[in-house]
C-alpha cells in the first residue's frame, strides 16, 4: 500500500495521515451505501405488495438505488486502488490526481483536467 505519494502540480504530498483519513471516509461511504441499498430493497418489497403504487415515487426510488449502486462501486474501486498502490493516479493521463481533489472526492478516478475534458465531451 502507498504511504506517501506526490500529488498535483505543486508536488503536494498525500501523507500517511491523509491516506488513513481518506480510507476511513471511503469505508464510511461504503457502509452508508450498503445500508441505503438494503433499505431500498426492503421498501421495494413492501411497495410490490401494495395494489396501487405511485409511479413517480417508484421511479424516484429506482433512480436513487441506481445512483447508490454507482457510488458504492466507485467507493469499492477506490479502496481496491488503495490496496493495490494505484490510488491517486488518473485513469486517463496517468498523472497524479490533485490532493485537494481527493480530499473532496476520495473516489475520484481522474485529475481535474481530465475530468473537465470528460465532462465537456458529454
Amino acid at each position: 500500500m502507498v504511504t506517501h505519494q506526490t500529488i498535483g502540480e505543486h508536488d503536494e504530498i498525500l501523507s500517511a495521515e491523509d491516506l488513513a483519513a481518506l480510507r476511513e471516509n471511503l469505508h464510511e461511504q461504503l457502509l452508508f451505501r450498503r445500508e441505503q441499498l438494503r433499505q431500498f430493497a426492503t421498501v421495494s418489497r413492501a411497495d410490490a405488495r401494495r395494489v396501487r403504487e405511485d409511479a413517480a415515487q417508484v421511479e424516484v426510488g429506482v433512480k436513487l438505488a441506481a445512483s447508490a449502486r454507482m457510488v458504492l462501486a466507485d467507493v469499492e474501486e477506490a479502496l481496491s486502488r488503495m490496496d493495490s498502490g494505484t490510488y491517486g493516479v488518473c485513469h486517463l493521463c496517468r498523472r497524479p490526481v490533485e490532493r485537494h481533489r481527493l480530499l473532496i472526492v476520495p473516489q475520484a478516478r481522474y485529475c481535474g483536467r481530465c475530468q473537465q475534458v470528460r465532462e465537456a465531451g458529454r
